[in-house]
């Protein structure tokens, strides 16, 4: 059984996606690779099918019409048959000394019949010679098995992202995990879904993933993510709707506490770009969102209210200073 399923969407990725899968193929052995052409309208499908001539037992490609990010997401895992499930954007790439480690890690995991639910490693954001590690060292065990009970606690702007988990591939099968289409920013969906049924982790403080930052088109470029606010609010309701973090909070705290957590980040983050819209449609919605929590879970509301994301709602000028602030700090867009 191959120990990793990397899949990798592409949407008009000729220019870039062959260093994605390049990154890669030292490792084809242990590995699969699922590239799945979204529709595309350049030759993104022709370079896959390419790929899957030279390694046919390796690389699968699957051609379909264009559903989003999402939809690839969603498609990959369906035909995964690696232990574990990792998402690789088509303008990303992996770090070839840190895959070596993690494929050595999941070996010996699995020779002990230790596999965990979830393996945690860093990831870099990449903009030419101007670099931003992030990574848990200060948060969670290294090198060790370990669970919620052991996990630190995040700071402002400290959270798990799609680029630094692998999921165990039958667990995101079994969940139910469906990512809707069409939509931006469902990554968060991917890493927040399956939290409740993780009981086991290994984290691995290396910088594995290398998340590229400058293209124009990029989701989380700055005047993208005002234009598609809507999709952010609708990812942001959805997290809401899934499940009630305060079911946890007696018997899995730390649980608990990080789910809380990452709701508080993305109303910060929803909050934040409608204060950045000029748009003057969307002066309302801040209001509507926060009624949605209110309606939907009072506690959570109540919660929230005092935390960073509260803060968000009071001026929107201190709104766009922190902002300015965190962007300089984190590098995120």
């Amino acid at each position: 059984m191959k120990l990793i399923t990397f899949a990798i969407p592409c949407y008009n990725s000729e220019k870039y996606m062959s260093k994605a899968i390049d990154s890669l193929l030292d490792y084809i052995d242990d590995i699969e690779i699922v590239i799945i052409n979204d529709g595309s309208k350049d030759n993104t499908l022709k370079i896959a099918n390419n790929y899957k001539s030279k390694y046919p037992k390796d690389i699968k490609v699957i051609d379909k019409e264009n559903g989003g990010h999402g939809s690839g997401v969603n498609a990959g895992l369906k035909v995964a048959k690696g232990l574990y499930y990792k998402v690789l954007d088509s303008d990303d790439w992996v770090d070839n000394e840190s895959l070596n480690t993690t494929i050595n890690t999941i070996k010996k995991l699995k020779k002990r019949n230790k596999l965990v639910d979830m393996i945690i490693v860093n990831y870099v954001y990449e903009r030419g010679d101007d670099k931003k590690v992030v990574n848990y060292n200060k948060i969670l065990p290294k090198n060790s098995i370990f669970g919620w009970k052991d996990v630190g606690k995040f700071n402002a702007g400290e959270y798990l992202l799609m680029h630094s988990v692998l999921y165990k591939t039958d667990l995101l099968q079994k969940s139910g995990l469906k990512l809707p289409e069409h939509t931006f920013y469902v990554d968060n969906i991917f890493v927040y879904y399956p939290l409740p049924q993780i009981k086991t982790m290994y984290y691995l403080d290396v910088d594995f993933y290398r998340y590229f930052i400058g293209r124009d088109d990029q989701s989380v470029n700055e005047t993208n993510m005002i234009k598609r606010i809507d999709q952010q609010l609708l990812v942001t309701k959805k997290m809401i709707s899934y499940f009630d973090p305060f079911d946890y909070k007696n018997t899995n705290y730390n649980l608990y506490r990080y789910l809380i957590h990452y709701l508080d980040i993305m109303m910060t983050i929803s909050t934040t770009f409608l204060a950045l819209s000029n748009n003057p449609d969307d002066k309302h919605k801040k209001d509507e969102l926060w009624n949605y929590l209110k309606t939907n879970n009072k506690r959570l509301y109540n919660k929230l209210k005092h935390n960073l994301s509260g803060v968000t709602t009071i001026n929107k000028g201190i709104t766009k200073v922190g902002y300015k602030i965190s962007r300089k700090i984190y590098k995120f867009n």
